[in-house]
């Protein structure tokens, strides 16, 4: 009996097993999932909680729910991974898992305390990330009771997951005070350590115009050195100081602990991947999909949805003693909530930056391409229905895997 091992239950790591309960005979292969938590978040449906749009009980199930019969589910923490051995040594009881092919889905997590004074009295008061559950619960629970001041909005470092979560956190706020009658006494400050509001050019220019348009003030290649809640700073490494009464945080992210103690990712503990095939570039009966790959595209769960078709379609030619041959390009589409029932829609890859256009069918959408309309937020709602009911079990949704140009213009 042969052993898949796939490390985290994820978006990508559900996926994954999914896919692969379907494609391998489980009277040869054994899948077994291993995961430290039993509850699955639909991590897209944080940046709502702030706003009262969802609950708590929108973005979370039992991780269980949504792996397939015939797969095995161990909940224990990852002592750390000896690839040279092909085997993972558990923190539950030290137990020993061996492996013939091992997918590494152990994603990002942020790490506040990179960033001196971020954790410091602050932390949860008047301090709050809204890239955890805890973290999204407790300021909607201060966003409540404030009223006003000066919000602060920090990204301390990229990559992050979804990178355009920053500015879909932006625009809602903005019409959140807006809707609250609180607009007037708020002053909002997005300070990045981006040259502009995104990371593709194009899109920048037209984010940026969003914020100017909502009296956002946009602070560029801000690179934050440290917080001082006592006087309400935040610094950046050339000097600029700036005041808040509300300071929200994208923290530092970086790869799994689990990464880290093997000594197989980078600086950030990221596994070192080819980003054509998903092999780690170390190991050949290795491989790595979503947050936990240091590929140079949107750490987001389109991207590990378009990755786990090359990854399957690559697995199993290595199954069968093949070269992997299928090419992931690096696409990922992202609804941006722009607020008050509108949101955009972006498409692109590697070597291509989203332009304007329809998506998925040319001159009918119904989504528009970098351009404001209501049909990209209802498209961005109904995502949450397709993410628990298609997306995990590893359904074959109408969206190709490689992106096409069609539909799109200059």
């Amino acid at each position: 009996m042969k052993t898949l091992l796939i490390l985290g239950a994820g978006t990508g790591g559900t996926m994954m097993a999914n896919k692969m309960a379907q494609k391998l005979d489980l009277s040869e292969w054994r899948i077994v999932v291993v995961d430290k938590d039993e509850t699955h978040y639909y991590q897209p449906g944080f940046l709502f909680i702030p706003f009262g749009i969802y609950g708590p009980d929108d973005v979370r199930r039992s991780k269980r729910r949504y792996l397939p019969q015939g797969v095995e589910i161990i909940f224990s923490g990852i002592e750390r991974i000896e690839p040279e051995a092909s085997r993972v040594v558990l923190s539950k009881n030290s137990q020993i898992l061996y492996y013939d092919q091992l997918i590494i889905a152990t994603g990002t997590r942020i790490v506040p305390e990179e960033t001196p004074g971020l954790k410091d009295a602050g932390w949860r008061q008047n301090v709050f990330d809204f890239y955890t559950f805890d973290g999204s619960v407790a300021l909607s629970k201060f966003l409540r009771r404030w009223e006003g001041g000066r919000l602060v909005v920090n990204v301390a470092e990229m990559p992050i997951k979804c990178p355009v979560a920053p500015l879909e956190f932006l625009f809602l706020a903005h019409a959140f005070f807006v809707e609250h009658g609180l607009r007037d006494k708020v002053e909002i400050t997005y300070a990045t350590p981006l040259p502009g509001a995104f990371t593709k050019p194009r899109t920048a220019a037209v984010m940026g115009d969003m914020l100017k348009d909502r009296g956002i003030h946009l602070e560029s290649e801000f690179m934050i050195s440290e917080v001082d809640n006592t006087r309400q700073v935040v610094s950046s490494f050339d000097g600029r100081e700036l005041n808040y009464d509300l300071f929200v945080t994208i923290p530092v992210h970086m790869g799994s602990t689990a990464i880290q103690a093997s000594g197989m990712g980078d600086a950030l503990h990221f596994v070192p991947t080819d980003r054509q095939t998903l092999q780690a570039k170390k190991w050949p009966n290795v491989w790595v999909i979503g947050d936990a790959t240091d590929l140079p595209a949107s750490k987001a769960g389109s991207v590990a949805h378009f990755e786990a078709d090359i990854l399957t379609e690559n697995l199993l030619c290595a199954i069968d003693g093949l070269h992997p041959e299928a090419k992931f390009d690096g696409h990922a589409n992202c609804f941006i909530e722009s607020g008050f029932g509108k949101g955009f829609l972006i498409d692109f890859n590697y070597d291509t930056e989203p332009l304007p256009g329809k998506f998925p069918m040319p001159g009918v959408g119904p989504f528009d391409l970098l351009k404001e309309s209501e049909a990209n937020h209802w498209g961005k709602m109904m995502f949450r229905w397709v993410y628990w009911n298609m997306l995990l079990r590893g359904a074959e949704l109408p969206l190709e895997t490689q992106m096409s140009m069609v539909g799109k213009h200059n």
